[in-house]
């Protein structure tokens, strides 16, 4: 069990979230047959196989849950339902994330997604935000600039839409191609995170801060330049950091490459966070044990990552007020 057992989770990707339980009620919810002849075979649909070899590989998990994510009623309930899940383990605020544009193959419009995503948000019980993703890819930039223009016309400082994010093959599409649509966002007053330097070289997270990103996604290879590093504490640049995920994705090899220690020696400010708890088969409360176990991180830690969610998270300085409250009481 984790020293505490209250949590805040920053970044949590809603396709990466539904569990074989979500998956079986949103199925049956829309009519969807699925053909697993037994309940171990819905888990291989969704949790990452062992022979997972890289973040490519890993983002093909992704295929089967966002299958389940084409329908308004399956968007809004998904929503409310990874939240309820994210409670069980003590998450009392969550900021969840989700691309627009990969919602579409059964005709919804991405303004209809995001209008279904807030009525799931609505429906939870703890006190919880979306951000909007645009996605490295190919041939879609129009699908991308869109997304930004709905993320302005929806956006909101707490209850809704709060920021935007940049999710995808890093490594096959740079952070430096999206810097009109970040341009963009800041000349709307869009906040926005983007994930870099997940395996990617620190390039990425230089030109994800230089864009005006005020959360890093990941950020693992920070530490492997002396610019990036400068850049990241003159910027008070905050880490999404997310252990189990860069493990299974083969950005690290082993726990102890991952650089939590390091971060905290050189004084950058860390949040953790589950990424894809399905996915990866983890909990917020599980990410804080490993942590524990691996690098022996005490509760004054835990206690220094979670305010540290609290003083980056897009939402009001009211909610910030009272998430500082219950960390801090436990």
């Amino acid at each position: 069990m984790a020293k505490v057992n209250k949590f805040i989770d920053l970044h949590f990707h809603l396709d990466g979230s539904i569990t074989p339980e979500i998956a079986k009620k949103l199925a049956k919810l829309q009519q969807i047959p699925l053909n697993f002849k037994s309940e171990q075979e819905l888990i291989n649909a969704i949790r990452v196989p062992e022979e997972c070899n890289s973040l490519n590989d890993f983002l093909k998990c992704f295929e089967f849950p966002l299958s389940l994510l084409q329908t308004s009623i399956g968007i809004e309930e998904a929503v409310y339902l990874v939240l309820e899940e994210a409670k069980k383990s003590g998450v009392i605020y969550a900021e969840v994330r989700f691309a627009p544009q990969l919602h579409l193959n059964k005709g919804l419009t991405q303004e209809e997604v995001i209008k279904s995503a807030l009525k799931g948000l609505k429906k939870a019980s703890i006190k919880a935000n979306l951000i909007l993703c645009l996605m490295r890819g190919d041939n879609n930039y129009q699908e991308n600039l869109l997304t930004v223009e709905l993320a302005h016309k929806y956006l909101v400082n707490d209850g809704g839409v709060v920021a935007l994010d940049l999710a995808g093959a890093e490594t096959l599409y740079p952070t430096i191609d999206f810097q009109s649509l970040f341009a963009l966002a800041k000349k709307y007053n869009i906040p926005f995170t983007i994930h870099a330097g997940e395996v990617e070289e620190p390039k990425s997270i230089i030109h994800a801060l230089s864009f005006g990103a005020k959360r890093i996604g990941h950020g693992i290879r920070l530490l492997e330049n002396e610019e990036a590093t400068t850049l990241a504490k003159s910027s008070d640049a905050y880490f999404e950091m997310c252990p189990t995920s860069n493990f299974l994705t083969k950005a690290i090899s082993s726990y102890k490459e991952f650089p939590i220690k390091a971060f905290i020696n050189k004084g950058l400010k860390i949040t953790i966070n589950t990424d894809d708890l399905a996915i990866e088969g983890t909990s917020i409360d599980k990410e804080f044990e490993l942590l524990e176990r691996e690098f022996e991180i005490t509760k004054e830690d835990e206690i220094k990552f979670l305010l540290n969610s609290i003083e980056c998270a897009f939402t009001t300085d009211e909610v910030k007020k009272y998430l500082r409250k219950e960390i801090l009481d436990q």
